[in-house]
């Protein structure tokens, strides 16, 4: 795997031709697997062999692991990502209050009214940089699909506006492969830290909030949340809360501005903001490579052997563009399509937070093109900057033009 990441397709196509799993060396000349075809990893990701427990990682076990290896918060970060059996259902049961269908539709005024206050400040970007001079490009990424989820999940959690950059920043350096062993070692003591200042705030003053709930089962009996799953239950949070929609944003409106005619089925009402969602989820996914699972025996998996403890990713952009899948035009970006896909995951470790990232998207998608439906890229697919890793699936800005703004009052 090439810790730098870039663009996953055509490296996932070679692979594909291989077979649906195939082995690799992960960062530190660790061997691994990855499951790459739809059915196979629909049917690994809920194998009765396969764990998600440390303690099953053969490597991590021996002491082969250190401190710097850039995956090892994936492995050892005491959450439900980590958990199997009653402890995973302890866990998830804890977090998932938080993603009713109640509670969830909620938010959506909420979520509107910091979608129209971002395209503003967006807007007003844009108009000063015309008037300094330049053409008026702005970074849709850095001005609305980065703050909106994470202004959701921060609000979601009680996390105060102070540390909200500081989190964004810390989270793409857990996330990345790319890094040195130093830095991964920093960026993960000063997450905790700044996750125990989250804490210390939400103990001294409760809120109606997650973090405060989770504090309370941790300070009560019954589920018992210990601190290091308190701590890590947030960092999951935090990161998969808005690393992921602000990718899955991203990445539909790169889609869009690329695809013109599928953009215009939406706008005519022949497709839907959710198709357009649905589609980006199998045919660019926010998460490329997830680490990790365990096979606890030895198993047989897509006629490739797979031995025990094998740390093994969860290929999800490659799944959503396997033609045994999805057909010869699998590479097609396609509204019209059956988008069914693997992107939030499959069976009992399938993602709590999906219902939220597709109202969070679908309503960013609608808001964003219903007021600038003109919008168009500003940079060349191949020149925007790549997120730093093969985990997620992204790049670090998005430049745009945003053209003629629909909610302005008509000139006199």
């Amino acid at each position: 795997m090439d810790p730098a990441g870039g663009c996953p397709h055509a490296a996932n196509a070679r692979l594909l031709a291989g077979g649906a799993v195939v082995p690799v060396v992960l960062p530190g000349e660790v061997a691994g697997a990855a499951v790459l075809g739809h059915a196979t990893l629909k049917e690994f990701l809920t194998h009765p062999d396969v764990a998600k427990g440390p303690q099953h990682f053969t490597a991590l076990r021996e002491g082969r692991i250190g401190e710097g290896w850039p995956l090892r918060t994936f492995a050892t970060v005491r959450s439900m990502t980590t958990a199997d059996g009653a402890d995973h259902r302890r866990l998830r049961r804890l977090v998932s209050r938080a993603f009713t269908g109640r509670r969830v539709e909620s938010l959506r005024p909420r979520i509107e009214t910091l979608a129209a206050g971002l395209l503003d400040r967006a807007a007003e970007a844009a108009g000063a940089a015309a008037a300094a001079g330049g053409d008026g490009t702005v970074d849709l990424r850095g001005h609305y699909a980065l703050p909106l989820p994470m202004g959701v999940i921060s609000e979601l959690l009680g996390v105060g506006p102070e540390h909200r950059e500081r989190l964004h920043h810390l989270s793409e350096q857990v996330v990345s492969t790319g890094i040195g062993p130093e830095d991964v070692v920093a960026a993960n003591q000063e997450m905790a830290a700044v996750l125990a200042a989250v804490v210390a705030a939400r103990r001294e003053r409760p809120g109606d909030d997650l973090t405060s709930a989770l504090i309370a089962a941790r300070e009560e009996d019954g589920d018992r949340l210990s601190e290091p799953e308190l701590t890590g239950t947030l960092l999951l949070m935090i990161v998969a809360g808005h690393e992921t929609t602000l990718n899955l944003i991203v990445n539909t409106v790169r889609a869009l501005c690329a695809h013109r005619e599928q953009l215009d089925l939406v706008l005519a009402g022949r497709a839907t903001w959710l198709d357009a969602v649905e589609e980006t989820l199998r045919w660019d996914s926010p998460v490329s490579f997830f680490p990790f699972r365990y096979p606890t025996r030895e198993l047989t998996v897509g006629g490739t052997v797979i031995q025990p403890g094998t740390p093994v990713l969860a290929g999800y952009t490659a799944a959503g563009r396997d033609p045994a899948a999805h057909g010869p035009d699998a590479d097609r970006f396609d509204l019209t399509r059956d988008a069914r896909h693997l992107s939030f995951g499959h069976g009992p470790h399938v993602c709590p937070g999906a219902p939220l990232a597709r109202l969070e998207a679908t309503i960013a998608l609608e808001r964003l093109f219903t007021r600038f439906p003109q919008l168009e890229q500003a940079v060349p697919e191949g020149e925007l900057p790549r997120l730093s890793g093969f985990v997620g699936n992204g790049v670090l800005e998005l430049p745009v033009h945003l053209g003629p703004d629909r909610s302005a009052p008509a000139p006199r």
